[in-house]
């Protein structure tokens, strides 16, 4: 085995000896589903925090001559996979991870003859005395060994996007770069699978790409790979189970990436933290800097400051993919930008319904504590006080509730009401303390209608009262009671018991004044 030619197994046996390790293994058996057939390149793009290293591990050590893995392999679910055995330790694995390759260099050209030297230098000591053309061409020496030994290559390619990420404003050697990764791969006979892992999508130019061989997979749409992107809902809830910790607090903190073949996704490395710790808590800034999307919501593209604001008071924004160009500069538009986030992990993206949406109280407080820190002191101040309008609403304090709904109003610009919705995100943005105590639903079926929000205790705050709140529109606080009672709204937390605070909120127009009445019940 060499340093990046079959490198064996022990990154992979290190993550499973770790305290915890979800299993994941059956990823191996969609690789090899495209070992050899037109489906061969993957390309997979995720967050950082979201196991790709580990998952590209796992192929080394699956894939890797030599490396004897089954002692591994044979206690987790890829062993009743069909293939299992017909591919175990079967290939010749080319495994490199970028960032130590950039590391080490000045210049991507430096960087790409220091790839080549160390995969040639491999390939020479584990065959030395072949028949070569040329020692000093890569492309022909992988032929050569391939024509000789009969077994085809997988490339295992970690970090991939990193220069794009590190040197975002050197588009001749980001272009460079993409045409060593086309010439070593594309339409290579001995290519059985190319796996390449990082943040970003494959970089476009113009209307196409240097690696258009590759069957992309995000978190725009991850597809067949869904469930391989975070943890699944039952893996948590197993977690939850083992380490003695709340499951609803777990899904509140770190949840809410969703695809259509997984609903609920994690964020792997938040989850592992928290079990460890036995703290639910924020561990993003652990692995990313509060600078990286300062950066980019602080971009002055119409609409972009709208939107975040929109995303803070837990609205979704609709988003156009369309026009991103899969790097770090080239943006045309607030969509693009957004898009990024998206892809950094900060924005979760639906794709059926085109929109964004922040995911979790996680990365909640990330976009909170980033507006603060940027300057948004409308937004900012809206955000402190919601704690204090919230114990207002729990005090049945009517006249300081209108009042703090009205300040929230007038001093934020997205807020100039146009309809019942921005009055709603209004609601929602001057709430913003009530997502740590509720579970908040945005039009909840209820009786003959929709309830316009619908706040539930969460679990360990049970001595919150529920609330349920109606807005209205040149009309009257009164009449808001009143249609929560006459149209049954309450049958939308019919398996709640417990005390409930039936909230109306009228805005009128002509006098710019907010009004407020709180009926008490109990369930």
């Amino acid at each position: 085995m060499g340093v990046y030619l079959n490198p064996g197994n022990e990154g992979f046996r290190k993550a499973v000896s770790s305290k915890i390790y979800v299993d994941k293994t059956m990823l191996i058996h969609h690789t090899n589903e495209c070992l050899c057939t037109e489906q061969e390149y993957i390309c997979i793009s995720r967050p950082r925090r979201f196991g790709k290293s580990v998952a590209a591990n796992m192929l080394a050590a699956y894939y890797s001559r030599g490396a004897e893995s089954d002692d591994i392999f044979k206690k987790y679910k890829i062993q009743s996979s069909s293939t299992y055995h017909a591919h175990l330790n079967k290939y010749n694995v080319i495994f490199l991870n970028m960032q130590e390759f950039f590391g080490s260099s000045e210049s991507v050209t430096q960087m790409l003859e220091l790839i080549k030297k160390s995969i040639l230098w491999d390939l020479l000591e584990e065959w030395p005395n072949l028949h070569y053309f040329d020692t000093n061409n890569l492309v022909r020496t992988l032929h050569d060994v391939y024509r000789y030994t009969k077994i085809p290559f997988v490339f295992i390619i970690d970090e991939w996007d990193c220069i794009f990420r590190e040197k975002k404003e050197h588009f001749m050697e980001q272009r460079k770069y993409l045409d060593f990764l086309r010439l070593i791969l594309k339409d290579q006979i001995y290519v059985a699978l190319a796996y390449m892992t990082g943040i970003l999508p494959i970089k476009k130019y113009g209307t196409h790409s240097a690696l258009n061989m590759f069957d992309e997979y995000s978190m725009i749409n991850p597809a067949a790979f869904a469930q391989f992107v975070g943890f699944t809902q039952g893996e948590v809830e197993a977690l939850c189970r083992k380490y003695h910790m709340d499951f609803e607090a777990a899904r509140q903190w770190y949840d809410g990436y969703c695809f259509d073949q997984e609903e609920h996704i994690y964020s792997p490395r938040s989850v592992v933290s928290a079990m460890l710790s036995g703290r639910f808590d924020s561990y993003w800034n652990q692995t990313e800097t509060f600078d990286a999307l300062k950066t980019y919501i602080l971009m002055n593209y119409d609409g972009l400051k709208d939107n975040v604001t929109k995303l803070l008071a837990g609205e979704r924004v609709k988003m156009d993919i369309g026009s991103f160009s899969n790097d770090m500069t080239t943006f045309h538009s607030a969509d693009d930008v957004l898009t990024l986030l998206v892809h950094l992990g900060y924005l979760a993206y639906d794709f059926d319904a085109k929109s964004v949406l922040i995911p979790n109280s996680e990365v909640a407080g990330v976009f909170a504590t980033v507006v603060c820190a940027a300057g948004w002191n409308v937004v900012a101040g809206a955000i402190g006080q919601s704690e204090q309008l919230l114990q207002a609403i729990w005090d049945q304090n009517e006249k300081k509730v209108a009042a703090g709904i009205e300040a929230a109003h007038l001093e934020t610009s997205i807020l100039a009401y146009n309809d019942e919705n921005s009055l709603s995100c209004t609601i929602s943005l001057a709430l913003y303390s009530a997502r740590e105590y509720y579970f908040s639903v945005r039009e909840l079926p209820a009786g003959n209608g929709f309830a316009d929000i619908v706040y539930i205790p969460r679990k360990n705050h049970l001595d919150k009262p529920a609330m349920v709140v109606e807005l209205k529109w040149d009309k009257a606080a009164s009449g808001a009671i009143a249609q929560i009672k006459d149209k049954k709204y309450l049958e939308s937390i019919a398996g709640y018991s417990g005390e409930v605070l039936l909230v109306g909120i009228n805005y009128d127009r002509k006098t710019k004044i907010h009004e407020c009445e709180i009926s008490y019940m109990r369930m």
